[in-house]
């Protein structure tokens, strides 16, 4: 009788070497990380991984016991404060998951009433978002990025389009004026490209309070605005925050949702032949391939067994969204009709607040785009296609198109103004060299 081998590890995978961990970084991870999720399946619920070089945590790969952790904030704590490993100066404070993990005075890492007043604030602000408002935004932004590259017949869908198209659609729904608009795409850019982040993140924290002061003074109809006006009375700091956390962490997972879904609509012939294939793209993309594959970071509030491991308080404890939505629990439910059960947008007291919007200006961006281009298709081959590494985020690095060439006709100016919009500069004022986010309100004014 044949004795049942026992998983192999993936290709430049160490973990076959005796206690190593399952590394989350690299390009061999990018390449297929659905083959690591399933040799991490063999650990049980939960597996040892590493982050980055020295960056160890525990990667929870079950659906029922990651659902298990999102929803106890009594025995798991989001402050960052309690990073063990962290405060025993086993990690560097440079190393490149400290951006994402380190701790900052906002609702994704605070907990108890604490947590409530903020995430209270950032949830009723996130509400009163207009809906026709926000699908008027979102064709306006997708109409001038398509002007931009549509008569040269090719792009990069994802640095010509998914990845610019959230920035923009932000800055508007925040409020902010060319100047500082041009610097919050700046900096969120910087950081997410690895171009200089320490800069990038001193030039977001910098015009995200240049903005804060703004509306104080000048309040609008936006999302800073309101989030200021709320009961829980948030003083400028916390506004930074709640506002830095809201760009950042909505520009992101955005782009990436945008990138990958156009990446399985121009890949999976079986969407051209069907009714409602944006819906269902994305709900496919968000089962099969998350744009936040592995975060929801956090720390035991004690010593204490969960999952048949033992940890000590402080422990670093991630859910993979990309693993547990690919189980044979959640396959299962999948194919029971429970098309929206997955993972992707976390779930319990720090799900996302911003799912609703996120989804609507992804369902906009790819209509908009498939109307304009409808013969588009990829440039390369698919097999050619690069994943960006690293343990939290999936998205290409690059989306090669090509297209019937279209010219630009630009609608009437009453058909381009329904959307309120931030005041232009003023005659001499700086204006960052005209950044991206100026040059698109020219062009709507034009």
């Amino acid at each position: 009788m044949d004795q049942p081998t026992a998983p192999v590890p993936p290709p430049g995978c160490p973990a076959h070497n005796s206690g190593a961990r399952v590394p989350l970084h690299g390009p061999e991870f990018a390449a297929d990380p659905q083959a690591y999720y399933s040799y991490l399946r063999h650990y049980g619920p939960t597996a040892p991984v590493e982050l980055a070089p020295g960056v160890e945590a525990t990667l929870v790969t079950d659906y029922a016991t990651a659902l298990q952790l999102l929803q106890d904030s009594g025995s798991f704590r989001k402050d960052a404060r309690r990073w063990r490993h962290f405060n025993e100066g086993k990690i560097s404070p440079d190393s490149p998951v400290a951006p994402v993990l380190a701790y900052r005075p906002n609702c994704m890492f605070s907990d108890g009433a604490e947590h409530l007043r903020l995430r209270q604030a950032v949830t009723d602000s996130m509400a009163r978002i207009d809906t026709r408002k926000l699908s008027h935004t979102t064709e306006q932004v997708s109409n001038y990025l398509i002007s931009q590259f549509g008569s040269r017949g090719s792009a990069d869908l994802l640095g010509d389009y998914a990845k610019q198209l959230p920035l923009f659609v932000f800055n508007e729904l925040f409020g902010c004026p060319p100047d500082i608009g041009d610097r919050v795409v700046y900096g969120i850019t910087g950081m997410f490209d690895g171009i200089n982040p320490a800069r990038a993140m001193e030039v977001l924290f910098g015009a995200v309070g240049e903005l804060v002061a703004l509306k104080r003074v000048k309040p609008g109809d936006d999302v800073t605005s309101w989030l200021m006006e709320h009961q829980a009375a948030l003083t400028d700091e916390e506004m930074v925050h709640q506002l830095a956390l809201l760009l950042v962490g909505g520009n992101e997972p955005l782009r990436n949702l945008i990138g990958n879904t156009l990446h399985r609509l121009l890949t999976h012939d079986a969407y051209a032949n069907q009714g409602g294939l944006i819906d269902e793209a994305i709900d496919d993309t968000l089962w099969e391939n998350p744009p936040m594959q592995n975060l929801a970071p956090h720390y035991p509030a004690s010593d204490m067994e969960f999952a048949g491991q033992k940890f000590q308080a402080g422990d670093l404890v991630l859910v993979s969204f990309a693993a547990a939505n690919t189980g044979a629990a959640l396959t299962a439910a999948r194919q029971a009709g429970s098309n929206r059960a997955h993972l992707a947008w976390s779930a319990g007291p720090h799900a996302c607040p911003s799912k609703d919007p996120a989804r609507q200006i992804t369902v906009t961006a790819l209509e908009n785009l498939l109307n304009k281009l409808p013969d588009v298709e990829l440039a390369v081959p698919e097999e050619s296609l690069t994943w960006r590494p690293g343990p939290f985020n999936r998205g290409l690095i690059a989306l090669p198109a090509r297209f019937t060439a279209v010219t630009e006709r630009k609608p009437a100016p009453e058909a381009r103004t329904g959307a309120a919009r931030p005041e232009q500069p003023q005659p001499g004022a700086r204006s960052e060299r005209a950044g991206v986010w100026s040059q698109f309100l020219n062009w709507l004014t034009r």
